[in-house]
């Protein structure tokens, strides 16, 4: 919570940049003291301060082809003439093996726990009921197609590739054939967030990298279960896990089912159901000629448009397992395709059906943080030939992220509003009625560090 003393700084205009600048580096500080503190007791102070200032200069520097490289990062943590000093810090970081990513990787979850109680509280405090929590799934690749001698490279299938091959207003022969799959590592990744945007922004749970070759080679099941026996140990029932049409099926449902947690699945329109009568048929014959429960306008994020939608559910179960699950169906209107969502939440009513349909909608937030780590964060420039040493500085990149999240919080509004009003105006409408507008808040703020360069505090001064 900011003081009135803050405030007063903010109402005063663009004379308020240079107080701004410091008050950002603080904040930032803040929100790593907990990690720095424990690197603290591992590594060299230098190192310490080297990875507070890399997060300062991760913000600065936009740049999606170079925007993890070192050379470029240490160019911004030093003067220009002394450049290569700044790298080798950076290098030396990275290189410390007194500390591994794992290290970043905890100090997020523990972030992530007091995330899920906060929600909980709040909502307990309003009505006695506490509040669902979200946990949004969903994979990804980052793709290394120039890359070749990188440790810890596999296959991945290139979506890149496929994006550029969609049928255009005048392309319309793209080329044909298989997939085209390029050198990359996987992407897994899970985030927090509550049903409703009042509850405030999302938070990261978890952001995973593996391969499928070499010293680190992993497989992508034994991946997925080894964070949902994480999740399911250290939140039970409280969460209600989102998941898309690739965990659909009957292995990623056992899963499900043997961890007793509670899930929205998207559900492939295909794949075989059980009806009420007992009947195996796909599930796009389900509910066909059934009519909709109810209809509403529903707001299609993507598109940005109001759609008239209406849901219909029915009870059902899988051919291997007798539990009950109900098949929740929202047609989006003629020339949309249908969401089929599988649930095991009871679904009796149509407000039941509609709570399944928004919370499926939320995953909208994943994809949105798959496309800011790549074209924004460059997750996919490092060119680190150690896989650890990769891992350290894309862990790095998604503390980064974390942080502006937070400053998305409704307690820092006045903040963003001056931050996108003097340092990243825009004129047009869609950039100024952003709901989340992540990309102009680290615009706004990279331009602010850039004029009123103002380094962060020691931590010795944070631990004192």
């Amino acid at each position: 919570m900011r003081t009135h003393q803050e405030d007063s700084i903010l109402e005063s205009g663009r004379q308020a940049s240079p107080a701004v600048s410091r008050q950002l580096a603080e904040q930032l500080a803040a929100f790593v003291a907990p990690l720095l503190l424990e690197l603290d007791a591992l590594i060299d102070k230098r190192l310490v301060r080297t990875l507070l200032a890399t997060l300062s200069v991760i913000i600065q520097f936009r740049n999606r082809a170079n925007g993890l490289l070192l050379s470029e990062l240490g160019a911004y943590l030093m003067s220009a003439d002394r450049a290569p000093a700044g790298t080798k810090r950076l290098s030396n970081l990275l290189r410390c093996t007194k500390w591994e990513h794992t290290i970043i990787d905890s100090f997020l979850w523990d972030r992530a726990k007091a995330r899920v109680e906060e929600l909980a509280q709040k909502q307990n405090g309003e009505n006695g009921d506490g509040e669902d929590v979200l946990a949004l799934w969903d994979e990804s690749v980052v793709e290394k197609a120039e890359s070749i001698k990188l440790e810890g490279l596999c296959a991945v299938r290139s979506s890149k590739a496929a994006r550029l091959k969609r049928i255009k207003p005048g392309y319309f022969n793209p080329p044909g054939g298989r997939p085209i799959f390029v050198p990359g590592m996987h992407w897994l990744s899970v985030l927090l967030i509550g049903r409703s945007e009042k509850s405030g922004p999302p938070a990261v749970a978890k952001m995973e990298w593996w391969t499928t070759r070499g010293e680190h080679a992993s497989e992508r099941r034994t991946a997925q279960e080894q964070l949902l026996r994480e999740c399911a140990t250290q939140w039970g029932q409280m969460l209600v896990h989102i998941f898309d049409q690739g965990f659909a099926g009957g292995p990623w449902l056992q899963l499900a089912f043997s961890y007793l947690i509670r899930f929205v699945m998207r559900w492939r329109r295909g794949y075989t159901l059980i009806d009420e009568e007992g009947g195996e048929r796909k599930a796009w014959q389900i509910t066909r000629g059934k009519p909709s429960w109810q209809y509403r306008d529903v707001w299609d994020a993507p598109h940005q448009c109001y759609r008239r939608t209406g849901v219909v559910a029915a009870r059902v179960r899988h051919p291997l397992y007798p539990a009950p699950l109900w098949l929740v169906v929202s047609r989006p209107g003629k020339g949309r395709e249908p969401w089929y969502l599988l649930t095991n939440e009871p679904v009796l009513t149509a407000a039941d059906a509609w709570r399944v349909v928004f919370a499926y909608a939320r995953r909208w937030q994943i994809e949105m943080s798959f496309r800011y780590g790549k074209s924004e964060l460059a997750m996919e420039s490092p060119r680190l030939w150690r896989w650890e040493n990769r891992l350290k500085l894309m862990m790095m990149a998604t503390l980064v992220y974390a942080f502006l999240l937070s400053l998305l919080d409704p307690s820092q509004q006045l903040l963003r509003e001056w931050l996108l009003r003097w340092w990243c105006h825009r004129n047009g409408k869609r950039n100024r009625e952003a709901s989340v507008p992540l990309y102009r808040l680290r615009s706004a703020i990279s331009r602010l560090w850039l004029d009123y360069r103002y380094r962060p505090p020691s931590p010795s001064l944070l631990f004192s």
